[in-house]
């Protein structure tokens, strides 16, 4: 399955501006993505939180400005599904800073921590991956 062309287009890795706070709106343009999508993954993923200005709009800082263009990229450049992308996330944690567009490969220790056995994390998200894949071809069939 490949991505459409409007899409491979928003992919491509974006500058952020130097400001303090965003607005949804101006994330949504710098990710490629519609408001509602930001709204939703709010909801998925507890570490994106943008805080509340007194009349109610969300404000996003710069953190969570990359944090959104690094969901984007597991979602929709290595096709991690919601789950998925939530436990690397998690995994990757705070040891380990969020990456900018420009640099947006897992690092060595993270991947060895993703898949060195015996490990009961690996072993999770790799049973998780199964049991997707499964529903998959049962979809398929």
């Amino acid at each position: 399955m490949s991505v459409p062309e409007n899409t491979a287009a928003s992919l491509a890795p974006q500058e952020i501006p130097d400001k303090l706070y965003f607005r949804i709106g101006e994330v949504a343009r710098l990710a490629g993505i519609k408001p509602y999508v930001l709204r939703f993954w709010e909801t998925e993923f507890p570490s994106l939180g943008p805080k509340k200005s007194g009349t109610g709009h969300r404000l996003y800082r710069r953190k969570e400005v990359e944090m959104v263009l690094e969901i984007k990229r597991l979602l929709y450049e290595k096709r991690f599904t919601i789950e998925g992308a939530r436990k690397f996330l998690e995994t990757r944690g705070k040891s380990e800073p969020a990456r900018t567009a420009k640099a947006m490969k897992p690092s060595k220790k993270v991947q060895a921590e993703l898949f060195a056995a015996p490990s009961p994390l690996a072993d999770s998200f790799l049973k998780d991956i199964r049991k997707e894949l499964r529903e998959i071809v049962e979809m398929l069939k």
